[in-house]
């Protein structure tokens, strides 16, 4: 299998916290690059050597602060590398007090837009659940479905369907979303899972993102689905940040709200969900590492949510939870 070496240039104050997000986008053997180290390493007064190389301090010297992982070349790296690009769009927005760097991604061993159109050729039509079936806009399914088939096209945001997060997240859809349900669905993306909402028979969604393109996106993908503007309002921004954008979904609304980001957004989120939610409202959660399952269970039980479902898949976690008010 071929992989695909990815730099994120980071600062020494942005190691920490950015190592701790991509581990929790469910990526391990992280290669960590500080240039101070070496810098540290030739200043050492206890130091047992006599000699560096000239080209070993060349080298060094050009060494650039950041994180180095890989990703397998296809369509699973695809959506992990667009996951990746949200979360780090959050944290720089949440983070703002803090010097994180650049948090520009580079891949090393292939062009980017070589690798953005690469992946369709993997994306075929699946089914998800026992009610969906996805179906990327430049495929044709060839046999007939009973299943009300999704069509997609995500662009460079995270949500074709294939990661684990969006199908459990997609499979409690099914189970709890209701004929004529209100949905506000947060950190949208691609707008897959309002969109399959709204296929499901929602009556009106509503979806937001950090990620001013997601916009775009996700109105082309409910445009694919004959989904009327009426029924489905995309916005960008903060909610957890923008006191307007709070202020726009609060009133107790919704039905049912998804959010399929990371723990440490979900577990904020348990504090602002019931401005949002009816009582008695479904909050489905998905994008935790298994790891992490324990502290949003905690945190949903602390702003008094009833857990519902807790589905898992390859370590990953979603879980259904009720607000009971």
């Amino acid at each position: 299998m071929e992989w695909i070496e990815v730099f994120v240039a980071v600062s020494q104050t942005g190691l920490e916290p950015i190592a701790g997000l991509l581990y929790e986008c469910g990526l391990t053997g992280l290669m960590i690059s500080d240039e101070a180290d070496f810098q540290e390493f030739l200043e050492a007064p206890d130091r047992d050597w006599d000699y560096v190389a000239d080209e070993l301090v060349e080298e060094k010297q050009k060494l650039e602060t950041g994180i180095t992982f890989f990703l397998r070349d296809n369509l699973y790296g695809r959506e992990q590398l667009a996951q990746i690009k949200s979360a780090l769009a959050v944290i720089q927005e949440q983070e703002k007090e803090l010097d994180l760097g650049s948090l520009e991604m580079t891949m090393k061993n292939v062009q980017e837009e070589d690798w953005a159109n690469n992946w369709k050729k993997y994306f075929k039509p699946f089914p998800v659940g026992e009610k969906i079936m996805i179906k990327p806009s430049w495929e044709e399914l060839t046999e007939a479905t009973d299943k009300v088939v999704l069509k997609i096209d995500p662009g460079h945001i995270f949500g074709t369907g294939t990661h684990e997060t969006t199908q459990l997240c997609m499979e409690l859809i099914e189970t709890y979303l209701k004929k004529d349900d209100m949905v506000l669905d947060i950190g949208c993306g691609s707008g897959i899972l309002s969109i399959a909402s709204l296929l499901l028979e929602a009556k009106e969604a509503d979806a937001v993102d950090i990620d001013p393109n997601a916009m775009e996106i996700a109105y082309e993908n409910s445009d694919r689905n004959d989904i009327p503007r009426e029924k489905y309002h995309v916005c960008a921004g903060n909610i957890l940040e923008d006191e307007a954008l709070h202020e726009k979904y609060s009133g107790k609304k919704y039905d049912m709200v998804e959010a399929n980001i990371v723990a440490d957004v979900i577990i904020a989120l348990t504090k602002k969900v019931p401005d949002y939610i009816k009582d008695g409202g479904i909050f489905l959660c998905s994008g935790i590492i298994i790891e992490r399952k324990e502290d949003v269970l905690s945190a949903l039980v602390a702003g008094g949510y009833s857990v519902l479902e807790v589905k898992e898949k390859k370590g990953w976690v979603a879980i259904a939870a009720r607000y009971e008010g």
